[in-house]
């Protein structure tokens, strides 16, 4: 009896370990975010420069999934989480010494692979590690936490980097600090995976099990949108603030991207009692009206339009990401978990970097504004295009149940 106890406390403590790690890391994948029209004046970077910034970290995340995302159902959690917590605290001391442009794009790099370490891996810890009564809300509380970290990095070196000394230093010492508990509660948490195999090395193929295949595609097409929206107003909105709206306030700027993944967070508690499959409908309605009004805020040049727009888009994109994650993880085999989330999340972030190499690249002869716009409307046409697909998807599978 004294052992059960033992063991679920044990339990207990690793999941909070686990939570907290996942949260910290990530937002340490978001904090320069506000940072970045003050590098650019430091370091004279130009729109393409920044784009490239941005699409090294995408590389880092997707290699980093790519390689080490099923690694963990083979050697154990552990073993993943605590390099991705080093190559974290490696990221953040390589920003804290920054001095040239070249150091930037080794601390992005190093970040996208902390990310893409710790991303599957952490979800698939998390749900391993529930207690028993909140086995059914791990993969919410997963995607939650994943959000709300994203969410709060750029929030807190927002408000750093605005109204203390030191803004291109201390947000990164206080990352470090805060990685440090982060640390520690991953070295002492029971580790889920007791069955470990030899240790090698090999790029993963995103593939899926065939017999799960079809579910996999429908609920991870309404991911996609999702995180490209969440990669559209990460690449227009420090700019846009800036340039067009001259908001040079480090904290709005980082306020107004927390108000999107906080959005985010929040919208994955909602709708609990509704099916998958309708709310990631939902979740591909909402993006469509979300996305059309960030849109529309670009040429009026209004901060509230664009702010009520990101809002509507955060709940559309945490209704896909939720419902699909869910989705995907209850038909997933135990034995490769970790796998399929990584694939999952592979593509997830493909989608969040294409917008931002896409409107750095238009900026080259386009304005801001126009960059936005234009990629508003591709995302708006791939949210319907989700929509279509979902409604069509669920026709078929009722006409085979009546035959």
């Amino acid at each position: 009896m004294n052992n059960q106890k033992n063991n679920n406390t044990k339990m207990k403590w690793g999941f909070i370990g686990a939570v907290y790690a996942f949260m910290i890391v990530m937002m340490g994948t978001t904090l320069p975010t506000p940072l970045y029209p003050i590098y650019s004046d430091t370091f004279q970077l130009s729109p393409l420069m920044i784009t490239i910034i941005y699409a090294v970290y995408a590389l880092g995340v997707i290699g980093g999934l790519l390689v080490f995302g099923q690694l963990s159902d083979r050697i154990g959690r552990r073993y993943v989480l605590i390099p991705g917590i080093i190559l974290s605290v490696i990221s953040a001391v390589v920003f804290l010494l920054a001095s040239n442009v070249g150091l930037l794009l080794l601390g992005r790099v190093i970040s996208g692979l902390s990310a893409g370490l710790f991303t599957s891996t952490a979800t698939a810890t998390i749900v391993n590690l529930a207690p028993d009564n909140k086995k059914n809300q791990a993969s919410t509380i997963a995607s939650s936490v994943n959000m709300l970290g994203l969410g709060f990095g750029p929030l807190l070196c927002g408000v750093l980097a605005q109204y203390l000394p030191y803004a291109l230093h201390l947000v990164f010492i206080v990352d470090i600090v805060l990685l440090v508990p982060a640390f520690i509660g991953i070295w002492l948490m029971p580790e889920p995976i007791q069955n470990k195999q030899s240790f090698h090395i090999k790029v993963q193929k995103l593939s899926v099990p065939r017999k799960i295949r079809g579910t996999f595609i429908y609920a991870v097409i309404p991911v996609f949108v999702g995180f490209s929206m969440l990669g559209l107003f990460t690449a227009i909105s420090p700019n846009f603030l800036g340039e067009i709206l001259n908001i040079q306030n480090k904290a709005i700027i980082g306020v107004t991207v927390f108000l999107v993944f906080c959005a985010s967070t929040v919208g994955q508690l909602l709708f609990k009692q509704k099916s998958d499959y309708n709310v990631l409908i939902l979740g591909s309605a909402t993006l469509i009206v979300g996305v059309i009004l960030v849109g529309i805020s670009l040429p009026l040049s209004s901060y509230a339009l664009l702010l009520i727009g990101a809002i509507v888009s955060g709940f559309g994109q945490a209704f896909s990401f939720r419902a699909g994650l869910s989705t995907v993880n209850s038909v997933a085999p135990s034995d490769k978990q970790a796998e399929i989330t990584s694939a999952f999340f592979t593509i997830a972030y493909v989608a969040i970097s294409i917008p931002v190499v896409g409107v750095g690249l238009l900026q080259l002869g386009l304005s801001v504004q126009g960059a936005g716009i234009v990629f508003s409307i591709i995302v708006v046409v791939l949210a319907i295009i989700s929509l279509l697909l979902l409604l069509t998807n669920h026709n078929k599978s009722n006409q085979n149940k009546a035959k």
